[in-house]
């Protein structure tokens, strides 16, 4: 009964000075939910992340040689034919202007392939054929567009047997990609895509520095990998230096290591402001004392305990941050939501919302024990002859 009447206290003197109370937890809630915005758009980025480069599949690899010697088309079924590997296709990107009469799409990423391209990118067609292998032995003059091009060009009409200028020359649109959105820093929906025998007219060179290859299955990644790492070092004299073979996997796992940092950094910078609000909960609690010695002399001369002079103020430090770590909370959640419609990915985690709400209550035990300590060692002597 005396620990109910002691919070019932507790709840009194806060509903006493209520804008005090308010500005108090004002620091935590802003805290709490700086954390959990923060973190949820840090979690969130990183799922979606992790979403885009897996659905290009875990058995991808990116092959990417920087040497005087550099691949050839014929090199790509030479690839083809290695131990694990199903498939490989050259990618040679370019930049160059985009126009349709006087419509102009600007300097546009042009990507020169083959057939295997975009299968390998797991890209589809909205309308349309893609480039085939009598596209890359003609040298066509035949290009594949990305929807923001289309749109750009053709506005909302079928740009399929449309010609379109790429760097002065006329080009006839076979096929329109899906949206596709960005992925590993390619936008594949304002991009061209040519035959790549076309493509070095643009580029001015038919040297294959990037190509994609797609293994047999995951089990065979590592086969793969391999196998080309050996198969470049035979061909172009390469090293470790400047070849580098990159799986999908490893692709997430640097990704990840990266975000999970980024994330507790977040959490850290955020977590200042708990700590500034707890600084100000003491300080509401010091206040609080200096204001009501006058009442604890009277408590003390009554028989109180000094144990029940301190529960009392710890438990109004504790109250206030619960109260505050609850509408922190909501506000973190509410606002992490609401950033989604500003183009954010929020995703709040339980063990993150727990772990914010723990500190708090930390919060409120920590700063609040110190206000409560000197309470409770008043001289009830000393503090009834306090005005």
């Amino acid at each position: 009964m005396k620990f109910l009447r002691t919070i019932t206290l507790a709840f009194k003197n806060i509903r006493t000075n209520k804008l005090r109370s308010s500005l108090t937890m004002l620091g935590l809630i802003i805290g709490i939910s700086s954390v959990i915005i923060l973190v949820g758009i840090g979690t969130g980025t990183s799922r979606d992340i992790t979403s885009k480069v897996s659905s290009l599949g875990t058995n991808i690899l990116t092959v990417s040689v920087n040497t005087d010697k550099a691949l050839k088309l014929d090199d790509m079924n030479k690839i083809a034919q290695l131990p694990g590997v199903e498939l490989a296709a050259p990618f040679i990107n370019v930049n160059a202007t985009v126009s349709k009469g006087t419509t102009t799409a600007g300097m546009v990423s042009v990507v020169g392939i083959d057939e295997n391209y975009l299968g390998i990118r797991n890209y589809t067609l909205s309308t349309g054929r893609s480039i085939s292998f009598i596209d890359v032995d003609n040298k066509s003059k035949v290009c594949v567009i990305g929807t923001e091009v289309s749109q750009s060009l053709f506005n909302n009409t079928n740009p399929v047997g449309q010609i379109l200028k790429i760097a002065g020359d006329n080009y006839t649109v076979i096929g329109l990609l899906q949206a596709q959105g960005s992925s590993m820093g390619t936008n594949a929906d304002s991009t061209v895509l040519l035959p790549i025998t076309t493509a070095k007219y643009i580029s001015g060179s038919s040297d294959i520095k990037t190509l994609f290859i797609k293994a047999n299955n995951e089990s065979s990644v590592n086969f793969a990998k391999l196998a080309t790492e050996n198969y470049l070092r035979t061909t172009l004299d390469a090293s470790s230096d400047n070849m580098r073979v990159t799986t999908q996997q490893s692709m997430l796992d640097t990704m990840q290591s990266i975000q999970n940092t980024l994330i507790l950094l977040l959490a850290g910078i955020a977590s200042i402001s708990l700590i500034v609000g707890g600084i100000g909960v003491m300080n509401v609690m010091l206040v609080s004392v200096t204001e009501r010695t006058k009442e604890i002399g009277v408590r003390k001369s009554l028989g109180a305990k000094r144990s029940d002079i301190l529960v009392q103020f710890l438990i109004e430090a504790l109250v206030l941050c619960l109260f505050g770590g609850t509408l922190g909370i909501l506000a973190g959640i509410g606002l992490g939501t609401a950033a989604n419609a500003f183009g954010y990915t929020f995703a709040y985690s339980l063990n993150v919302v727990a772990l914010a709400f723990g500190f708090a209550v930390l919060v409120g035990l920590v700063f609040g024990i110190f206000p409560a300590y000197r309470a409770s060692c008043l001289n009830p002597i000393d503090a009834l002859r306090q005005d």
